[in-house]
């Protein structure tokens, strides 16, 4: 089926703000320890698959599809088994709604945004057209999933669309915005005569944006979220009554990366804000305003955030910061000697070194421009 001239033009544009042009090379010596390394970390991660292949907590499918994505991305030769297994695995997890979880007496209790987004994105890396009706179902449960109203939480995403109450926070949204721009192709094998599915995203752009700091020594970086007064206590409220938690590092780059799905360019003051936050703040040592919590994933989201914009390196007054290379470099010296990378710091499950692993294969793929 031929994409119509709207999509064409969508992907035409995403292409151009994704950076389709290739990236600067890094160094030859460090693109080929890169790759050793990648190829290590892919064969770990290949060893470590169950037989039934799921990786790590099986209720939590995205535990299999970042793995999955991860060993796409790789490239590794061997790894078509590995990677037909967790197929399987996650489409055994798709619901009769599209969303890709395991129900849980709790109401909201499976993440299902968060699932969805993080499988269907990797089921779309695999290459496989076969996979197009599931990827589809699951578009419509991501789309689905947006909240709507007069609201602070309008436009965004949180982890399940049937929790209990209203809730969003930038990461689940960053993940299903790249998750919806990244499949936004597949819509072209929707069957005819039924309806093209996609999100507001002007309303996740406005979302995205009431999310960033205004002044201050955080002026452009990104908080996770905004809360009531009640829910963090003797936080200051901003004038609208709602509570601005402090920007940091990894939620800047998830930012960074729903401005540049919601088709802004790296020109956009919005965009030049956030870069300013990232230069002040600069290190591959620690997540900004985290410390050692969440590191993988900010090596993640940065190299898909800056990877996205087409950006080689961070303008600084001392000079241009080579984020590639400084990335990378970081990433390699920490692996460990079986292939694998773990953080001792457990926020946000980093010491399971399949999720670190994965973090860290995709990171380097992302920084050393061998994926998009």
């Amino acid at each position: 089926m031929k994409p119509t001239l709207k999509t064409a033009i969508a992907i035409a544009a995403t292409a151009a703000l994704s950076g389709a042009a290739a990236a600067e090379p890094i160094n030859p010596e460090l693109a080929r320890k890169a790759r050793a390394a990648t190829e290590k970390g892919a064969a770990w991660l290949k060893a470590q698959q169950k037989e039934s292949g799921a990786w790590s907590e099986e209720n939590m499918p995205a535990l299999t599809a970042l793995p999955l994505w991860a060993l796409a991305a790789s490239g590794l030769p061997d790894a078509a088994d590995a990677q037909k297994k967790a197929v399987d695995s996650i489409l055994a997890k798709q619901q009769p709604d599209g969303g890709f979880y395991v129900m849980q007496e709790r109401q909201g209790g499976g993440l299902g945004n968060y699932n969805t987004a993080v499988c269907v994105t990797a089921l779309h890396a695999t290459g496989r057209k076969d996979l197009a009706p599931a990827i589809l179902k699951a578009r419509a449960y991501i789309a689905s999933s947006q909240l709507t109203g007069e609201t602070p939480h309008a436009g965004g995403f949180g982890y399940d669309k049937n929790a209990p109450r209203a809730y969003t926070d930038l990461n689940n949204t960053s993940f299903a915005l790249d998750a919806m721009r990244r499949t936004q192709s597949v819509e072209d094998l929707r069957p005819a005569g039924e309806k093209r599915v996609d999100v507001d995203w002007d309303a996740a752009l406005k979302y995205v944006e009431q999310l960033q700091s205004k002044e201050g020594d955080a002026q452009g970086g990104f908080a996770y979220n905004k809360e009531t007064p009640q829910g963090q206590g003797g936080a200051a409220a901003n004038p609208d009554g709602a509570v601005m938690l402090r920007a940091y590092g990894s939620m800047t780059y998830a930012g960074v990366l729903s401005l540049v799905h919601a088709q802004l360019d790296k020109r956009d003051p919005r965009v030049r804000a956030a870069f300013d936050y990232a230069t002040r703040f600069w290190t591959v040592d620690e997540n900004p305003g985290q410390g050692q919590q969440g590191l993988y994933f900010y090596f993640n989201i940065m190299a898909r955030a800056l990877t996205a914009t087409g950006t080689d390196t961070l303008p600084k007054d001392t000079g241009a910061i080579p984020w590639r290379e400084e990335l990378i470099a970081k990433v390699l010296s920490l692996q460990k000697p079986d292939g694998s990378w773990a953080n001792d710091n457990n926020r946000w499950w980093e010491n399971d070194p399949v999720l670190a692993t994965s973090y860290a294969i995709l990171a380097i793929q992302f920084a050393a421009g061998a994926t998009k």
